[in-house]
């Protein structure tokens, strides 16, 4: 058996490690460059079809608020088309109903129903709200991840 014979002919070692370095140049370029050219987003665009609802009653408990103004609403609201999820948050003179819709339901004929949601259900809340509960079309990827609050306490000046 003889000498096989490559079909590069180099002289020396360092021919082969040129090769193989132009060789890795042009496989990290390309890589870089078919990366870039990649038209994948980091996050979907989905838009969630979401409403979120809010009434308030002045003095009111969060206990009061979640009895006598979101329940009558989220049992009113349980009956419209295409929810998917409902979420409500009570809060001392406030509560916050979130309307989440399937993503084939259109949200301005979502929003048409729960106006009218609100409308009927307005019978069922308390007769001291001074304005009847209120909706908005959100998008959740509108809101942020994290929010900070800061507050500054005072202390009495000493004299």
């Amino acid at each position: 058996m003889g000498r096989q014979s490559f079909p590069l002919n180099f002289d020396s070692a360092s021919g082969y490690r040129d090769l193989v370095a132009e060789a890795h140049k042009r496989i990290v370029l390309f890589g870089v460059a078919g990366y870039r050219a990649l038209p994948v987003s980091d996050l979907p665009n989905v838009d969630f079809p979401t409403i979120q609802a809010n009434a308030g009653l002045p003095g009111a408990s969060p206990e009061t608020m979640a009895a006598s103004v979101a329940t009558p609403l989220e049992r009113q609201f349980s009956t419209i088309p295409g929810l998917d999820s409902m979420t409500s948050t009570s809060s001392r003179w406030s509560t916050s109903i979130t309307l989440q819709f399937t993503l084939d339901r259109d949200l301005d004929a979502a929003a048409q129903d729960v106006q009218s949601a609100i409308s009927a259900s307005l019978r069922r809340l308390p007769p001291g709200m001074p304005t009847p509960p209120t909706f908005r079309k959100v998008n959740p990827a509108d809101m942020p991840i994290l929010l900070f609050r800061s507050r500054r306490w005072t202390t009495t000046p000493r004299r």
